[in-house]
Parts: structure tokens; C-alpha cells; sequence
């Protein structure tokens, strides 16, 4: 089973386009989830205007980095990605990048833990 696809696991959905949201919200409580055990599961979908932000921002390419090798999983919506010509770069940084219409769906239907921000 992927991240988020388990009653013990969070999904953030990631779609402020506000560098300080990203900073102080959504890398830390994903990677402080993962290190500190609150979470077995952690899923960050990138989404929407977060996509554009993450492909021009170095020093949050950085932070994503770290919150990966805290074992964050992360994928983003490839339509939103397109519309911002941001898709091969999150690609590059190793994030799956795949349609999450269905996906969240899904999550919301199963009754996961969710959170936007």
C-alpha cells in the first residue's frame, strides 16, 4: 500500500502558494510526523499553486530533501504541475507526479486523515 492509503497514515494536501505556509506548516508537522513516530504514513500532495512555488524555490527544493529522507512521501497533481510547466521539474526532484482527482477521491471515501493547507 502507498503512503496515506493506511488508517494509520496523513495526507496534507499542499496547495498555498505562500513560501511560509510551506516553511513553518506543511514541511514541518510532515517531516516532525515521520521523525517522532505521530504518523507511520505521511503523504504531502503537491497542489496547485504549491507546484509553481516548489519548482522555482531552491532553498524549499532543499527542505523537501530532508522531509523525503524523513520518510515523507510525496506526489503532485500532474494537471495542476502541467499548468504551471512545472512537471519535469518536480520530477526531478523525485516526486511521483501523477493525476490525483481520482486518488483523493478515494482517500476522502475510505475516511483518511486529511489535512489542506
Amino acid at each position: 500500500m502507498q503512503s496515506g492509503e493506511k488508517e494509520d497514515g496523513l495526507i496534507i494536501i499542499w496547495s498555498s502558494g505562500d513560501r511560509e505556509v510551506a516553511l513553518n506548516m506543511v514541511f514541518m508537522y510532515a517531516k516532525n510526523s515521520r521523525l517522532n513516530g505521530w504518523w507511520d504514513n505521511v503523504l504531502v500532495v503537491v497542489w496547485g499553486p504549491s507546484a509553481k512555488l516548489l519548482a522555482e524555490d531552491e532553498g524549499l527544493q532543499a527542505e523537501l530533501q530532508e522531509m523525503k529522507k524523513a520518510g515523507v512521501e510525496v506526489h503532485a497533481c500532474k494537471a495542476c504541475a502541467d499548468r504551471y510547466s512545472a512537471s519535469e521539474k518536480l520530477k526531478s526532484l523525485g516526486i511521483d507526479v501523477i493525476y490525483m482527482g481520482q486518488p483523493l477521491t478515494r482517500y476522502l471515501k475510505d475516511g483518511r486523515h486529511i489535512l489542506t493547507f
